[in-house]
């Protein structure tokens, strides 16, 4: 019985590895970074303008990359540079410290108008779904409101993103289970302090004592989803109220998120004749402007 499970294992790994190795061959990006798609970055996205040059550079390959292996496309709504290099930041922000990752299990994003329900309808009662991972017939794709996802960069102090959560979702899920325990991720060592601190912190969402979004006291799986989200968008505020969630955390994504500087965002009109923000030494008229 054992040796059955540990061989069950090992396919399972194996799936996952061949995968991996399977979507890195499909597309990789030779093209320069677009110049508006810069600008995007920089007026909307906190993590990005965080980095180190080397690190913007990184990152903007690997905005691409994703873009060249997973569609967006928009019921009912137009898709822009703007929804294509938000939702890709999502994907890249949780995974920025493991160099070789490529997300095997999504190939679509959809993006709705506005909330969903379980029906996928945009109008009518009982609408409250701001993002969805699918499965069975829509395994491998993601739906995402439209303005969730834009609410997600744009509101730097209510701890939640929702388009990071649905991607967290996707990494948790590697491992065959969206179980809370992003086994693909977390070293052998950290599991159950991982497991028994879920349910020290679900049980103080229970208890109404905890500053965490009540969505993750919904299940283990939702509350490493909403947590996730407080420690990308939060993290300062994460160490101080919850120093031991913050540090697993860390460990989960190799990020000390608490050491960078997040409140850099640059809401910016950028007028003709200002320079460029992208870097380039020309005039925004000259540069990103015609982009």
């Amino acid at each position: 019985m054992i040796f059955s499970i540990i061989i069950i294992s090992l396919i399972g790994y194996l799936i996952v590895t061949v995968n991996n190795k399977k979507h890195i061959q499909i597309n990789i990006s030779k093209l320069p970074f677009k110049k508006a798609w810069e600008i995007i970055l920089i007026k909307n996205v906190a993590f990005y303008n965080a980095l180190s040059n080397n690190e913007k550079k990184i990152f903007q390959y690997k905005i691409q990359e994703f873009l060249l292996n997973c569609n967006v496309i928009g019921v009912n709504t137009v898709v822009n540079d703007v929804d294509k290099v938000l939702i890709a930041s999502s994907a890249i922000i949780p995974i920025f410290n493991f160099p070789e990752w490529k997300y095997p299990n999504i190939s679509e994003v959809i993006l709705y108008p506005t909330i969903f329900n379980e029906n996928f309808q945009t109008k009518g009662p009982n609408r409250n779904i701001l993002g969805m991972v699918g499965n069975g017939y829509l395994e491998g794709k993601m739906i995402l409101s439209k303005p969730a996802l834009h609410l997600g960069f744009q509101n730097e102090s209510d701890k939640k993103n929702t388009a990071i959560h649905e991607f967290i979702h996707l990494i948790d899920k590697l491992d065959g289970t969206i179980d809370g325990i992003p086994k693909v991720l977390l070293e052998k060592q950290y599991i159950i302090p991982w497991i028994d601190l879920m349910n020290k912190k679900m049980d103080e969402i229970y208890t109404k004592t905890s500053d965490i979004n009540p969505y993750g006291g919904t299940n283990r799986a939702e509350f490493f989803s909403v947590a996730s989200e407080y420690f990308f968008e939060r993290p300062k505020l994460l160490a101080k109220k919850h120093p031991q969630l913050y540090y697993l955390l860390e460990k989960i994504f190799k990020q000390d998120m608490d050491d960078m500087n997040l409140h850099i965002k640059q809401d910016i009109i950028v007028k003709r004749n200002s320079p460029c923000p992208c870097n380039s030494g020309l005039k925004y008229k000259k540069c990103c402007i015609s982009a």
